[in-house]
């Protein structure tokens, strides 16, 4: 019989993957004397090597053309956001002129609520997860009050009805029919944070469009981490960041959907020179026209140092593809699933669903019992031992390890190795 955690097996399954792994192409950083074992993709990813001379491009051309560099050579920096558009279009499953890199996550999310949370007496509440992101839910709570509402009565947030902190579709559908009548607003995460569950995007948006309700994504978690489809799914917009499974480097440009039906919106929004159409942006006129699409939300004129390490990353998903990339992830957290309820599972339990269309790469798990180092609670004393050991995963309070086999650069040798240091504390 084939030995899971046999150190060839891991080795073996590496080789004849399907996706060769793209670790090379990645900057590791070491621990003590060997390449460290990372897992915090889903909290920041890897460096790509080509990222670099991307950055540097742009310092070259600073230093050489000055303002010139705008109007100059193919990555000329007045349209040097549309350089990202239609790879990310093909990582969301999205139209180009759906989708821009712009902002941060959360103030992307404030602007889309500018236009698409349009709250009335009758319809004044939003419907989010409990346990949302804290910059979420302290986003939304805002613009409720902002409107002249009331955060305790017309934010609903959904309570788990699984174990783990799961939250179940047929939940979803019934609190979405319950309140139906009241909401101007779903936001739903792609990918819950804390517990890594997915959720049927389709799914949220049909129920939310029958109840006449708004629908929003916040995909910090899910872009390069799932198979989407924005433009096919119909939710009307969509926000994420980069720096996460997009490997864009800490504090990225973020990124924005707006469905093709709003690309004419007369919605309200708040304006800013740079989603004025470009062909008469610079006649510096006093009204606002906005551009077709997601351009359209932009307000001043992008990074360029921060888009950068963008291109970089998105250069490598298209070598590869979203669905092909997902397939490795499959088989990266389903071996790791294998290992934990093979010979862990006294030690670890795993919060996350086991239906792969229920999650993308992260595992959360929980220390069953145990003991603890120094008094601190087993939890946290295994997270740091596996840190002493190389092997770095992430903490989420109170009590949540979260590990990300990133298909991109993590392997199956990587996987193992968790285990192993797994064992070895267990064993004390």
């Amino acid at each position: 019989m084939t030995d899971l955690h046999s150190p060839a097996h891991a080795a073996a399954l590496d080789a004849a993957d399907p996706l060769p792994s793209l670790r090379g192409e990645f900057l590791i950083p070491k621990h003590r004397d060997r390449e460290q074992t990372y897992f915090v993709g889903n909290s920041l990813g890897l460096q790509p090597r080509g990222a670099r001379a991307h950055v540097e491009e742009v310092m070259d051309k600073w230093a050489m053309e000055a303002v010139e560099g705008h109007f100059t050579g193919q990555a000329q920096w007045m349209p040097y956001h549309e350089l990202v558009r239609e790879p990310l279009a093909r990582v969301v499953g999205a139209l180009p002129h759906e989708v821009v890199a712009m902002n941060s996550l959360t103030a992307n999310l404030h602007l889309m609520m500018v236009s698409f949370y349009r709250p009335t007496r009758e319809r004044p509440a939003i419907l989010i997860e409990a346990g949302s992101f804290p910059s979420d839910r302290y986003a939304v709570a805002s613009q409720i009050a902002f409107h002249g509402f009331d955060p305790d009565t017309d934010l609903i947030e959904l309570q788990p009805d699984e174990p783990g902190g799961l939250i179940s579709m047929e939940s979803i559908e019934r609190a979405i029919a319950q309140h139906g009548p009241r909401l101007a607003l779903v936001l739903w995460p792609g990918v819950q944070y804390r517990t890594g569950q997915a959720f049927d995007l389709d799914r949220i948006v049909q129920l939310a469009h029958a109840q006449g309700a708004v629908c929003g994504f916040d995909l910090a978690h899910g872009v390069g981490n799932l198979e989407l489809a924005l433009h096919d799914s119909g939710v009307d917009f969509a926000v994420w960041c980069h720096y996460k499974y997009l490997n864009s480097g800490p504090g990225a440009v973020a990124g924005c959907f707006v469905h093709e039906r709003h690309a004419h919106s007369d919605r309200p929004r708040f304006a800013g020179w740079w989603g004025h159409e470009t062909s008469t942006r610079f006649c510096m006129g006093p009204q606002f026209v906005p551009t077709p699409g997601a351009d359209g939300w932009q307000l001043s004129n992008p990074p360029i140092l921060g888009l950068a390490p963008l291109r970089a990353s998105l250069d490598l998903f298209d070598r590869v593809g979203m669905r092909a990339l997902c397939e490795k992830s499959r088989r990266l957290t389903g071996y790791l699933e294998s290992l934990i309820r093979d010979r862990l599972s006294d030690t670890l339990d795993i919060l996350t669903p086991s239906a792969p269309e229920q999650r993308g790469c992260q595992l959360s798990l929980r220390v069953i019992g145990g003991r603890g180092l120094t008094g601190r609670p087993a939890g946290r004393a295994l997270f740091d031992y596996l840190a002493e050991h190389g092997v770095l995963g992430d903490w989420r309070e109170p009590d949540v390890i979260r590990i990300s086999p990133a298909p991109l650069y993590n392997t199956h040798v990587d996987v193992l190795r968790f285990t192993e240091v797994v064992e070895h504390w267990r064993r004390g």
